[in-house]
């Protein structure tokens, strides 16, 4: 991969998550309820390739467990999949997390894209559940 990789971090939502986002996620996916109330609690990745906004995800303690964050909204742009986007991010939200003491993450998968997660060290709990009527499972893994 000769490509031009940079991931940074931002502590407030950045505009080029919101485009991410919102390409992926309401106008490819057609989810209405993309951005809430835990963008302004989170952590924002944003992954440039050659400069350009490619992939994104967001992380936070989980409030009910300690030692416990929650990776979500990991969207990579769909001229970039293929090439391991996802998984650079993934791999940079969990150094983070590390190195913040956490222990566990969490992450509520769309179903059909679980086996990616399983590829990344996640394993299956609990029930599938809908989220605006995409079936999703909660997935976690120990660091």
């Amino acid at each position: 991969m000769e490509n031009n990789i940079k991931i940074k971090a931002y502590y407030t939502l950045p505009e080029d998550a919101v485009l991410i986002r919102q390409s992926v996620f309401v106008e490819e996916q057609g989810f209405k309820e993309e951005f809430d109330s835990v963008d302004h609690d989170a952590v924002h990745l944003v992954l440039y390739n050659d400069g350009v906004p490619a992939a994104t995800c967001r992380f936070f303690k989980d409030s009910k467990e300690s030692g416990t964050y929650i990776i979500g909204r990991i969207a990579v742009i769909k001229a970039y999949r293929g090439q391991d986007f996802g998984s650079l991010i993934l791999e940079k939200a969990g150094q983070f997390i590390k190195k913040a003491g956490g222990k566990k993450i969490c992450l509520h998968s769309q179903k059909r894209v679980k086996d990616f997660y399983e590829k990344q060290g996640y394993h299956m709990y609990g029930k599938e559940d809908l989220d605006e009527g995409c079936p999703h499972i909660w997935m976690c893994k120990g660091i």
